[in-house]
């Protein structure tokens, strides 16, 4: 046991979530590492060690809600406190309503919404016993807008959203705060697998498009969210709970692609 603060993050395999891991290991935190692949945990945990700290594997799905509170207890008694959640772990189909299975919309929710509030029961205890701890959501800017695609991930982001703000409500008096990271269109895989129902992938042209809209003209790296991430959890954000901060390069500021813009100012955009 060191006197090292602890982050527990979930999807720490890939993307935002291995990001995140090294953030954190890189400002000298211990970490535990959860995700369902167990081969990509362990390389993420030779990233965070290289930092000079300590992490923990937890290969766990969650889906399997009593997995997760072993990975809580575990996390605890490996390093006997838990400072900060990170809640990033995702999975969706892209498929509209008209043709999602029930079970494709109870595997979504089940992993971005109920485990999220569960594991957040479960490691509160031993946040408040510290008198304090940080919980971070990470939802998304879809919590906000929507595209006709992907309802129940888009269902389970507006969910994450007001759970942040009813758990910062309960959990505030014992000195834990409780804030939503929305991203825009980020640099992952998960954001690599846009298709055409003949199987072309698209991802290239609506990337293209969603620049065009976006004020800072490209989609954010994972190291730029992480950072986000590990500024909430800090003491630089002291007074900050129950809300959301959006990191999306400006998108939702924007109603219209710059293309459109040009047509009417062309010597302005």
């Amino acid at each position: 046991m060191s006197d090292r603060p602890v982050a527990l993050i979930t999807g720490a395999s890939q993307g935002i979530g291995q990001a995140t891991a090294v953030e954190f290991a890189a400002r000298g935190y211990d970490t535990a590492l959860l995700a369902r692949n167990e081969a990509n945990l362990n390389s993420v945990a030779e990233q965070v060690r290289s930092k000079g700290v300590d992490a923990i594997v937890l290969p766990v799905d969650l889906q399997d809600i009593d997995a997760a509170e072993h990975a809580v207890a575990k996390t605890a008694e490996q390093f006997g406190r838990i400072d900060v959640l990170v809640n990033n772990a995702a999975w969706r189909e892209l498929v509209t309503m008209n043709k999602i299975t029930l079970e494709s919309w109870d595997k979504t929710i089940r992993i971005m919404l109920t485990a999220p509030a569960f594991l957040s029961r479960f490691v509160a205890p031993h946040m408040a016993e510290q008198g304090k701890g940080v919980i971070v959501m990470i939802s998304s800017v879809m919590s906000q807008v929507t595209s006709g695609s992907g309802p129940p991930y888009i269902a389970a982001k507006g969910g994450l959203d007001n759970l942040t703000r009813d758990l910062a409500v309960l959990w505030g008096r014992k000195g834990i705060r409780v804030v939503a990271v929305n991203p825009g269109a980020i640099d992952t895989e998960m954001s690599g697998d846009y298709t055409s129902p003949d199987g072309e992938n698209l991802t290239r042209q609506l990337r293209a498009r969603s620049e065009d809209v976006i004020p800072l003209a490209r989609w954010g790296k994972p190291e730029e969210i992480a950072k986000c991430i590990a500024w909430v959890a800090s003491d630089d954000a002291s007074y900050v709970t129950g809300t959301r901060i959006n990191a999306d390069g400006g998108w939702l500021a924007n109603q219209n692609p710059y293309d459109s813009k040009r047509m009417q100012f062309p010597d302005e955009f």
